[in-house]
């Protein structure tokens, strides 16, 4: 397997997405994506935005500032209405040296061969906000363990 993880991919413009942002090549990333792409970000809605521009904007920054960006992807599938369910990270190292990773799923629907929208749910690894059990604390306003 590739250390890209591309193969797992079906052909097509989100395969072809991912290999041209490995090699950095911009022009044939935004290539893949329709002019009026729709870019959704439940967990974050002041993120989504509409429109190839802000793409290249977003990728234009992403290989300037982390020169060393590379994506990976870990699993993937086609669900029967086309929409490509990728799960997927990219990693690299900021030009101040700060390494960065972020990882998530992100469900690409294929329009026209072309990559018409996303629902995007990719977000920096967290490798110091606590266990579980503090996830759970603060998401239930529990100040101790569980009750039994």
């Amino acid at each position: 397997m590739d250390a890209s993880g591309i193969e797992l991919l079906p052909d097509g413009p989100v395969r072809r997405m991912v290999d041209a942002a490995n090699r950095h090549d911009l022009d044939a990333m935004l290539a893949e994506f329709a002019d009026d792409y729709e870019n959704v970000t439940p967990n974050h809605p002041a993120r989504s935005f509409t429109g190839s521009a802000q793409v290249r904007k977003n990728w234009e920054s992403l290989f300037a500032g982390v020169p060393d960006l590379r994506v990976t992807v870990h699993a993937a599938t086609t669900a029967p209405d086309g929409t490509v369910w990728m799960e997927w990270s990219n990693e690299g190292t900021r030009r101040d040296g700060v390494a960065v990773q972020m990882t998530g799923v992100s469900l690409f629907a294929v329009r026209d061969n072309l990559l018409a929208a996303v629902r995007f749910y990719v977000e920096p690894v967290d490798q110091g906000s606590g266990d579980v059990d503090d996830a759970i604390r603060a998401a239930s306003g529990a100040s101790t363990g569980g009750q039994r």
